[in-house]
Formats: C-alpha cells, sequence, structure tokens
C-alpha cells in the first residue's frame, strides 16, 4: 500500500516506528495538548563560546523539538523544561516555583524527556519500579525511578486520562548511553497504565561523530538537530497511535466530563 495513503501500516506487524516520518505531525496531531518534561535538548538549548573559550548555554524554546512539533501539528506545546534539569529537582522545586502544577496547563498528553542530567551527569541511581508507591508518590524512594514516577503521579492529579511518552536516550558511536535507563522506561509502561515508550535507544541513528557534524554545536544539538528530533518523536507518536488505535478512540475526551461506555479508555 502506498504510503500517501491516510491509513499506511496501521496493521503491519512489521514495521519499524521511526519507518515512515512524517511531514505534518500525523496522527500527533490529534494530541491537542502535550507538555514536554526535560532538560536542555527539550529546551532548545544552545551553547555558545568566546574567542577567550568561555561557554554559555541558552535555553531557545522556539527551537526546542517540542515547538516545532507543535508547528507541524498544529497543537499547543508546553515547554515544562530547563537546561540541567532532574527529576529529582522537577519534583523537590522548580515544577512547584514555575506553577507547571497548575491546572491550566493540564495536558492530554506529556513527553518526558529526562535521565541525561541524572543519571550521566548526577550518579543518581536509576532505581527500580519497586521504589514506587502507586497510592501516593510522596513515599517513592529517592531514586530516578522515584522522581521520575512521581512526575507522573502528580501530572495524572492533574489530568487523569491523560497518556505519557516516555523517552529514552539515543546511542552514540560507543553504544548505548544507558541500558539501565532504557530497561527502566519500557518496564514502566508496563505497569502506568497509558504510557508508551518512544525509544531512540533502539531506533533513532546514533549521535556519532558523523552526526554531531551535522546537526551539534558544542556539546548540543543545533537547530536542525532540534528539527530533525521533533520529526522523529512526532513520527514515533503517529506510529504508536496508528499501532494502538484503541487507546486514543477517546482522545477528545481527555479534560472533558464526557466519555463513552463502548469504547475503551
Amino acid at each position: 500500500m502506498a504510503n500517501s495513503n491516510l491509513y499506511y501500516s496501521i496493521n503491519d506487524p512489521d514495521e519499524e516506528p521511526l519507518d515512515h516520518l512524517v511531514s505534518d505531525g500525523g496522527y500527533c496531531g490529534i494530541l491537542r495538548t502535550i507538555g514536554c518534561v526535560g532538560d536542555s535538548l527539550s529546551s532548545g538549548e544552545f551553547e555558545s563560546e568566546d574567542s577567550y573559550g568561555n561557554k554559555d548555554y541558552h535555553d531557545m524554546f522556539d527551537y526546542s523539538w517540542g515547538q516545532f512539533l507543535a508547528r507541524d501539528c498544529g497543537n499547543t506545546v508546553y515547554n515544562f523544561s530547563r537546561g540541567g534539569m532532574t527529576a529529582k529537582e522537577y519534583m523537590e522545586s522548580f515544577a512547584q516555583k514555575q506553577g507547571f502544577w497548575d491546572k491550566k496547563y493540564a495536558c492530554q498528553a506529556y513527553i518526558l524527556a529526562l535521565g541525561v542530567n541524572d543519571i550521566l551527569n548526577q550518579g543518581q541511581p536509576v532505581g527500580a519500579v519497586s521504589d514506587i508507591d502507586p497510592s501516593d508518590w510522596r513515599n517513592n524512594k529517592d531514586t530516578f525511578a522515584g522522581h521520575y514516577v512521581a512526575i507522573v503521579q502528580r501530572l495524572r492529579e492533574i489530568q487523569e486520562k491523560a497518556r505519557f511518552f516516555f523517552v529514552t536516550m539515543p546511542q552514540n558511536e560507543n553504544g548505548s548511553l544507558s541500558p539501565a535507563h532504557t530497561r527502566l522506561l519500557r518496564r514502566l509502561t508496563t505497569v502506568i497504565p497509558h504510557s508508551y515508550v518512544i525509544d531512540l535507544d533502539r531506533y533513532a541513528p546514533p549521535h556519532d561523530a558523523a552526526f554531531r557534524a551535522s546537526f551539534y554545536m558544542g556539546g548540543h544539538l543545533n537547530a536542525a538537530g532540534y528539527r530533525l528530533t521533533a520529526k522523529q518523536i512526532e513520527s514515533y507518536i503517529d506510529y504508536i497511535i496508528r499501532h494502538n488505535m484503541d487507546d486514543f478512540c477517546q482522545i477528545g475526551f481527555v479534560g472533558t466530563p464526557h466519555h463513552n461506555e463502548n469504547y475503551a479508555w
């Protein structure tokens, strides 16, 4: 079936998530409000350097993959992010200070892209599903898993039926940056309803020397790199929706008092 057909690959079990890069957001467009919880790579951060070698870092949200995604899909995307962010800081202070728990920011879907600073830069223990108290996020353990899932639990208090997408780290020339991080996020989707993995570790091109030559500026992505990331994420979400159509049938009712009992939530 030609790729131009609206229904391509919906039932193709051999399709992989990034086989088809969409140009208009594809079915990601049915998610009318999305919150991006993340660090510098979710903030469109650019790295500057003067003639003396002094570096500075600039969150330029209009260049974030979330805002490229918003322009492709025509939806509203919030940047709940900042350079250097960790799940621990997000839960303990940042989100509250920024007012991000306010119900006016409730979204139909959230994309969580955290872990680089937590695990790779600060050595936070990855943790496990057993670190989570399903009934009260305040009892979660002081691990990446505990804080990461606490974010999900807190957002569920604001938007009960929201969908969650967990982003793994793309590889570099040496392979996976954190296999434990990837394993955790995959495991979380088996215990957290309506959650899915955007597995860049497995399916995205590695961020090796050749990739960095075109898509990096210093230690962070350049404008083209954030644009490419947006294409990957919206195409991956399009893939997830097409292969889980029942899960998204009532997405238009998320955040409203309405539902249809003849269809799954």
